[in-house]
């Protein structure tokens, strides 16, 4: 994806304009633009490729009536003729287009073989773009790249994807940024009181793990992240329908987005003490599994009745939620897939998030609406609390209505985080669901641009 995107000076031309700009361009090209444009029918929409007299490219140009959007050149880098290419925009155009020219680069090509019919152009060639300014270059691919670690992460299947490929990815980053990891693993979490991790675990053959990753400066501003690792997840003894299991290795999207998030924090070399924590599962059904109607004793002493099976994220996310507030972070997020009723309170393209604090709330939100990565903020309404009332233990690991789902999955979690933390808990869908420029079928990075961003305001300013 480096490679792509280069700080040199020469390339064909590819002007970028706004729409409301592209009739004064116009205006001023020679006779034989003008004519090809009008030849053409091109009414400046979209990608039009110019050539000279000579029949050969003179310049591309492209149109949008929102070309500081994001995602707004997403197509670009797969409609283009391979070569090189030279941007010529705005300057407040840059950062998106560069954005947007490398993710539009992705492709998960790991289980392509040179068997199939689809070869050609799976393996094409892409285009390179110059922009002449290292640092635009090296902002838009770390961004890009936090992105694709995301997107690949989510897109493999969970035959590749368990609780040790998790570790092993953890691992590989450490390697890369100077961090460090442990892990506990199978009954080891029994021993240093995981239970809920465990259970939820022990049926798989793939032993489930607690990933800890911790770097940076211990003097510098704690940031904890959590992030739900069900590696795949069957529902458990309250089995899924076969079309609500289909796309179940997106289940640990919520540790993708943790460890992209991390990235992106440690190629910036931003002045925090962070933490990754990821509960590592999969929710698997043998002799061994969790039953509806047990009683788990939680990490932070709480009991839980289990009401559904199928209700397992919180259940792993309280344990390691529990062991985040051992350090007294300023600042905890978590991402996970958590429930279906977000996903019908909001859609799949826009992720819900709650937050103990109103100033770290609006500063993420302002942060996504700037770069395109939005993010809605969702109430924690208390009076939900008495849905997850249990006659026999301390409380239910769901409510017995579907109604105002994500909201006591919220509250859920949040009896496991101390009243004065700041605390952000994003439910996210990790998968798109149709293609958009940009942002193909498959895994997806919700959220993490944003929460970027705004770590990067109120830490790099310290």
């Amino acid at each position: 994806m480096s490679t792509l995107l280069n700080a040199e000076t020469h390339g064909t031309p590819l002007i970028v304009l706004h729409f409301n700009n592209f009739k004064p361009w116009l205006a001023e090209q020679d006779r034989h633009v003008q004519n090809w444009i009008k030849q053409t029918n091109f009414e400046g929409k979209g990608l039009s490729l110019i050539p000279n007299t000579q029949g050969e490219l003179e310049q591309a140009v492209f149109v949008s009536k929102n070309p500081e959007h994001y995602f707004a050149c997403g197509d670009l880098i797969k409609q283009l003729p391979v070569g090189q290419y030279l941007l010529q925009t705005e300057a407040q155009y840059q950062d998106s287009v560069c954005f947007s020219w490398l993710v539009g680069s992705y492709q998960f090509k790991r289980y392509i073989t040179d068997k199939v019919s689809t070869k050609s152009t799976n393996n094409k060639t892409l285009p390179t773009l110059a922009v002449g300014n290292q640092a635009l270059v090296t902002k838009a691919t770390k961004y890009a790249e936090a992105t694709a670690l995301t997107r690949d992460l989510v897109n493999t299947p969970a035959v590749d994807m368990m609780p040790q490929h998790l570790g092993e990815t953890a691992v590989r980053m450490a390697e890369i940024y100077g961090a460090e990891v442990k892990q506990i693993i199978g009954d080891d979490l029994l021993s240093q009181n995981y239970p809920t991790i465990h259970a939820v675990g022990r049926a798989s053959v793939h032993e489930p793990r607690l990933i800890d990753l911790t770097w940076g400066n211990k003097k510098d501003p704690k940031v904890t992240l959590v992030g739900k690792g069900v590696c795949f997840d069957s529902g458990g003894l309250d089995l899924k329908p076969a079309a609500g299991m289909r796309n179940m290795k997106k289940d640990m999207g919520g540790s993708a987005h943790v460890l992209g998030l991390a990235q992106l924090i440690m190629a910036h070399d931003l002045p925090v003490n962070l933490r990754i924590l990821i509960p590592a599962v999969e929710n698997a059904v043998s002799s061994n599994a969790l039953r509806p109607g047990d009683v788990i004793t939680t990490r932070k002493g709480i009991t839980v009745e289990i009401d559904n099976t199928d209700a397992e994220g919180r259940l792993v996310l309280c344990d390691a939620l529990a062991e985040a507030e051992n350090d007294n972070p300023e600042l905890l997020i978590d991402f996970a897939t958590l429930t279906g009723a977000m996903r019908v309170a909001l859609g799949t393209e826009l992720p819900g998030f709650f937050s103990t604090s109103d100033a770290v709330a609006a500063g993420i939100t302002l942060a996504g609406s700037k770069i395109n990565d939005p993010v809605w903020r969702m109430p924690i309404y208390t009076a939900y609390r008495d849905m997850l009332h249990s006659q026999i233990a301390d409380m239910t690991n769901c409510a017995t209505t579907p109604f105002g789902g994500a909201i006591t999955a919220a509250l859920y979690l949040q009896e496991f985080v101390n009243e004065n933390t700041d605390w952000v808990h994003f439910d996210v869908m990790a998968f798109n669901v149709r293609p958009l420029p940009g942002r193909p079928l498959g895994g997806e990075a919700f959220g993490i641009r944003a929460v970027f961003d705004y770590l990067q305001t109120r830490y790099s300013n310290q």
